[in-house]
């Protein structure tokens, strides 16, 4: 089947957990008995994890620009657990890329292990290097509130030929706009806002499902989230929550056949606790009414590493990017959005996108 040429915007946590997932994959005998543990598809459409291979990188921070790709996902401020240190010899240097709104103002009151250090270097040619690169898909991990930066990345992409998986709470893919732009030049994207594999957000829509099913009407819902990497600093800033919420909200409100009142439901980060580290905490309350109006509470603790959890999710969005490539199919993939994105375009409940996305990989047409 070929390789897979990946290039990354933010050399973060989230990019360090996927470089060492797939180089973990990649080392694992073909006979191990776990070769596809943590995996949704260890086989998507004939490619498997170890045909990712990473072509270019961007970041701002002074200490992974200009830094070998294998170094600069271990460099601070990144804190994610270092899994896998076991990593090839990555031909690729991380190249400075364009700041605009990636940086929040108030990070820079933070101590250097916990925050950026932009890099005082003119950004590079973030178009040329793509092309010269032969990348198939870019993926974008830049921080949340991003919003200039995203569109920039989305505009290379579209300037290159490049597809691009939009795992942050920026519209791109659910953007009509955007959209049409991406299929008129007939390039595949995924958006927005990755899903974990099993993180808060598909908890609380699988359990607002269930309720929904069962017949018990939700009231009041709330989604409390704490964490100490660099995303939950940089969150402290609200002016950059605006479209996290709204990803966040929706994504379980669209489960629901009648949604809750603004003032019912809250969903989104809740604080920063530096040694937290990686760790993300989720507490999760649910309340509603059965059978003779009886009331029913429901209350949840979540904890789990934040990156690793979206990293089997991304090595699936990049195969399915991929084989909409080899098929000459552009535009937003609507069944890989729907399940392993927050704000797709077009919400469907998990089990039937998940059965959607089946169908993709089988290279029916999308709904």
């Amino acid at each position: 089947m070929g390789k897979i040429r990946a290039a990354i915007a933010g050399v973060g946590n989230c990019a360090s957990s996927l470089i060492q997932g797939i180089e973990y994959y990649k080392a694992l005998d073909k006979n191990h008995p776990e070769r596809s543990l943590g995996l949704m598809h260890f086989n998507l459409g004939g490619y498997k994890p170890d045909d990712i291979e990473f072509v270019a990188a961007f970041d701002i921070d002074k200490r992974k620009v200009d830094k070998p790709l294998r170094e600069a996902i271990f460099a601070q401020p990144n804190c994610t657990k270092a899994f896998n240190r076991n990593i090839s010899d990555i031909p690729v240097t991380v190249m400075m890329g364009n700041l605009l709104d990636g940086l929040s103002a108030h990070m820079q009151d933070y101590s250097e292990k916990r925050t950026f250090l932009v890099a005082g270097r003119k950004p590079c040619d973030v178009s040329g290097v793509l092309k010269q690169s032969g990348a198939d898909v870019l993926i974008s991990y830049l921080p949340v509130g991003s919003e200039k930066a995203t569109a920039f990345y989305a505009e290379a992409c579209l300037k290159t030929g490049v597809s691009l998986i939009n795992c942050v709470p920026v519209f791109i893919a659910s953007n009509k706009e955007w959209a049409n732009r991406f299929e008129k030049r007939n390039i595949p994207i995924i958006g927005d806002d990755i899903k974990s594999q099993i993180g808060a957000t598909i908890i609380h829509r699988t359990l607002t499902k269930l309720f929904e099913d069962r017949g018990v009407k939700m009231d009041n819902t709330y989604q409390l989230n704490v964490g100490g990497n660099t995303d939950f600093l940089n969150m402290l800033n609200r002016t950059r929550l605006a479209s996290k919420k709204i990803s966040k909200t929706e994504a379980v409100q669209s489960q629901l056949q009648t949604p809750l009142d603004n003032e019912n439901i809250h969903i989104g980060p809740s604080d920063y606790i530096p040694w937290l580290m990686d760790n993300k905490i989720c507490f999760l309350r649910m309340e509603g009414r059965g059978f003779g109006n009886i009331p029913i509470h429901l209350e949840m603790r979540l904890s789990v590493e934040d990156s690793p959890n979206s990293g089997g999710v991304v090595v699936d969005a990049i195969r399915c990017c991929k084989i909409a490539r080899d098929r000459g199919v552009g535009g937003v993939l609507v069944s890989p959005s729907a399940y392993f994105m927050k704000h797709p375009m077009i919400q469907f409940p998990d089990e039937t996108a998940r059965d959607m996305v089946e169908e993709f990989i089988k290279g029916k047409k999308e709904r």
